[in-house]
Protein backbone atom coordinates (compact mmCIF):
# COMPACT_ATOMS: atom_id res chain seq x y z
CA UNK A 1 0.00 0.00 0.00
CA UNK A 2 2.96 2.03 0.43
CA UNK A 3 3.34 2.69 -3.72
CA UNK A 4 -0.16 4.11 -3.76
CA UNK A 5 -0.08 8.08 -4.05
CA UNK A 6 -3.66 9.72 -4.73
CA UNK A 7 -3.79 12.61 -6.79
CA UNK A 8 -6.33 15.68 -5.43
CA UNK A 9 -6.72 18.11 -8.19
CA UNK A 10 -8.13 21.15 -6.42
CA UNK A 11 -8.50 24.80 -6.88
CA UNK A 12 -11.54 27.19 -6.81
CA UNK A 13 -14.70 26.92 -8.90
CA UNK A 14 -14.00 26.98 -12.44
CA UNK A 15 -10.20 26.50 -12.24
CA UNK A 16 -10.80 23.51 -14.30
CA UNK A 17 -10.48 20.11 -11.84
CA UNK A 18 -12.60 17.99 -13.78
CA UNK A 19 -11.28 18.19 -17.10
CA UNK A 20 -7.56 18.04 -16.37
CA UNK A 21 -8.61 15.42 -13.49
CA UNK A 22 -10.08 13.34 -16.56
CA UNK A 23 -6.86 13.67 -18.51
CA UNK A 24 -4.97 12.71 -15.58
CA UNK A 25 -7.04 9.21 -15.14
CA UNK A 26 -6.70 8.77 -18.95
CA UNK A 27 -2.59 8.92 -18.99
CA UNK A 28 -2.55 7.46 -15.81
CA UNK A 29 -4.83 4.56 -15.81
CA UNK A 30 -6.52 5.26 -12.53
CA UNK A 31 -9.86 5.44 -11.23
CA UNK A 32 -11.31 8.73 -11.05
CA UNK A 33 -14.21 10.56 -8.87
CA UNK A 34 -15.90 13.99 -8.95
CA UNK A 35 -15.41 15.53 -5.73
CA UNK A 36 -19.28 16.94 -6.87
CA UNK A 37 -20.89 13.56 -6.59
CA UNK A 38 -19.84 13.27 -2.52
CA UNK A 39 -22.09 16.18 -2.12
CA UNK A 40 -25.48 15.49 -0.12
CA UNK A 41 -28.52 17.39 -1.74
CA UNK A 42 -28.53 20.09 1.07
CA UNK A 43 -25.09 21.15 0.23
CA UNK A 44 -26.12 20.91 -3.84
CA UNK A 45 -29.36 22.93 -3.10
CA UNK A 46 -27.40 25.90 -1.53
CA UNK A 47 -25.18 26.55 -3.47
CA UNK A 48 -27.74 26.16 -6.54
CA UNK A 49 -29.42 29.13 -4.71
CA UNK A 50 -26.17 31.11 -4.73
CA UNK A 51 -25.39 30.28 -1.10
CA UNK A 52 -21.88 29.35 0.05
CA UNK A 53 -21.31 26.32 2.13
CA UNK A 54 -20.02 26.49 5.53
CA UNK A 55 -17.49 24.37 7.61
CA UNK A 56 -20.21 22.08 8.95
CA UNK A 57 -21.78 21.80 5.22
CA UNK A 58 -18.19 20.76 3.93
CA UNK A 59 -16.76 17.59 7.02
CA UNK A 60 -19.12 15.25 6.11
CA UNK A 61 -18.36 15.61 1.78
CA UNK A 62 -14.77 15.74 2.69
CA UNK A 63 -14.80 13.25 4.94
CA UNK A 64 -16.77 10.59 2.26
CA UNK A 65 -13.95 11.47 -0.19
CA UNK A 66 -11.25 10.27 2.21
CA UNK A 67 -13.09 7.35 2.61
CA UNK A 68 -13.30 6.87 -0.86
CA UNK A 69 -9.70 7.39 -1.49
CA UNK A 70 -9.10 5.04 2.08
CA UNK A 71 -11.27 2.44 -0.33
CA UNK A 72 -8.90 2.73 -3.41
CA UNK A 73 -5.71 2.56 -1.29
CA UNK A 74 -7.05 -1.11 0.25
CA UNK A 75 -7.81 -2.18 -3.41
CA UNK A 76 -4.25 -1.63 -4.18
CA UNK A 77 -5.30 1.12 -6.69
CA UNK A 78 -3.93 4.66 -6.90
CA UNK A 79 -6.47 7.43 -7.69
CA UNK A 80 -7.93 10.83 -8.57
CA UNK A 81 -10.43 12.64 -7.64
CA UNK A 82 -11.35 16.50 -7.52
CA UNK A 83 -11.87 18.48 -4.53
CA UNK A 84 -11.73 22.46 -4.00
CA UNK A 85 -9.71 21.85 -0.63
CA UNK A 86 -9.53 25.64 -0.47
CA UNK A 87 -8.55 25.50 3.05
CA UNK A 88 -5.42 23.72 4.76
CA UNK A 89 -7.87 22.08 7.44
CA UNK A 90 -9.93 20.42 4.41
CA UNK A 91 -6.56 19.25 3.31
CA UNK A 92 -6.11 17.81 6.60
CA UNK A 93 -9.45 15.99 6.41
CA UNK A 94 -8.35 14.37 2.53
CA UNK A 95 -4.37 13.56 3.81
CA UNK A 96 -6.27 11.21 6.56
CA UNK A 97 -6.85 8.67 3.71
CA UNK A 98 -4.75 5.79 3.33
CA UNK A 99 -2.02 6.33 0.73
CA UNK A 100 -0.17 9.04 -0.34
CA UNK A 101 -2.49 11.94 -0.68
CA UNK A 102 -0.90 14.53 -2.97
CA UNK A 103 -2.30 17.94 -4.05
CA UNK A 104 -2.57 19.48 -7.69
CA UNK A 105 -3.18 23.17 -7.15
CA UNK A 106 -4.89 24.74 -10.34
CA UNK A 107 -3.95 28.40 -9.74
CA UNK A 108 -5.03 31.07 -11.82
CA UNK A 109 -6.56 35.02 -11.57
CA UNK A 110 -9.90 35.57 -10.73
CA UNK A 111 -10.35 37.03 -14.10
CA UNK A 112 -9.03 34.17 -16.02
CA UNK A 113 -11.45 31.64 -13.99
CA UNK A 114 -14.23 33.76 -13.79
CA UNK A 115 -14.30 33.94 -17.58
CA UNK A 116 -13.83 30.15 -17.66
CA UNK A 117 -17.25 30.08 -15.31
CA UNK A 118 -18.98 32.62 -17.16
CA UNK A 119 -18.95 30.27 -20.72
CA UNK A 120 -20.03 26.20 -19.16
CA UNK A 121 -23.21 25.75 -18.45
CA UNK A 122 -25.33 22.91 -16.32
CA UNK A 123 -23.18 23.22 -13.15
CA UNK A 124 -24.94 23.82 -9.79
CA UNK A 125 -21.94 26.44 -9.12
CA UNK A 126 -22.91 30.07 -10.22
CA UNK A 127 -20.16 32.78 -11.13
CA UNK A 128 -21.21 35.13 -8.15
CA UNK A 129 -19.74 32.49 -5.55
CA UNK A 130 -16.48 32.42 -7.10
CA UNK A 131 -14.73 35.66 -4.99
CA UNK A 132 -16.14 33.77 -1.95
CA UNK A 133 -14.05 31.16 -3.22
CA UNK A 134 -10.85 33.35 -3.79
CA UNK A 135 -11.31 34.74 -0.04
CA UNK A 136 -11.91 31.63 1.45
CA UNK A 137 -8.19 29.88 -0.58
CA UNK A 138 -5.58 28.73 1.64
CA UNK A 139 -2.58 28.20 -0.89
CA UNK A 140 -0.42 24.82 -0.84
CA UNK A 141 2.00 25.59 2.15
CA UNK A 142 5.72 24.59 1.21
CA UNK A 143 5.20 21.85 4.11
CA UNK A 144 2.18 19.93 1.70
CA UNK A 145 2.91 17.24 -0.65
CA UNK A 146 1.72 18.96 -3.79
CA UNK A 147 2.37 21.08 -6.89
CA UNK A 148 0.74 24.15 -8.17
CA UNK A 149 0.31 24.68 -11.67
CA UNK A 150 -1.00 28.04 -13.56
CA UNK A 151 -4.29 27.42 -16.11
CA UNK A 152 -3.86 29.64 -18.86
CA UNK A 153 -2.64 27.02 -21.09
CA UNK A 154 -4.52 24.65 -22.78
CA UNK A 155 -5.75 21.47 -20.57
CA UNK A 156 -3.41 19.13 -22.38
CA UNK A 157 -0.47 21.47 -21.11
CA UNK A 158 -1.78 22.07 -17.64
CA UNK A 159 -1.46 18.13 -17.10
CA UNK A 160 2.15 17.45 -19.01
CA UNK A 161 2.90 20.32 -16.42
CA UNK A 162 1.27 18.91 -13.44
CA UNK A 163 3.32 15.32 -14.83
CA UNK A 164 6.38 16.34 -14.90
CA UNK A 165 6.17 18.48 -11.50
CA UNK A 166 5.34 15.19 -10.06
CA UNK A 167 7.68 12.97 -11.98
CA UNK A 168 5.16 11.20 -12.62
CA UNK A 169 5.41 8.42 -16.13
CA UNK A 170 2.24 8.13 -17.92
CA UNK A 171 0.82 4.58 -18.15
CA UNK A 172 -0.07 4.25 -21.41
Amino acid sequence: MSDVQHLVVMGVAGSGKTTVAQILADRLDRPYAEADEFHPQANIDKMSAGTPLTDDDRWPWLQAIRDWLTEQTRAGRSAIVTCSALKTAYRDVLREAEGRVTFVHLDGTIDQIGERMSGRSGHFMPPSLLPSQFETLQRLGDDEDGVVVQVGASPQSVVDNALSELGLEVAR
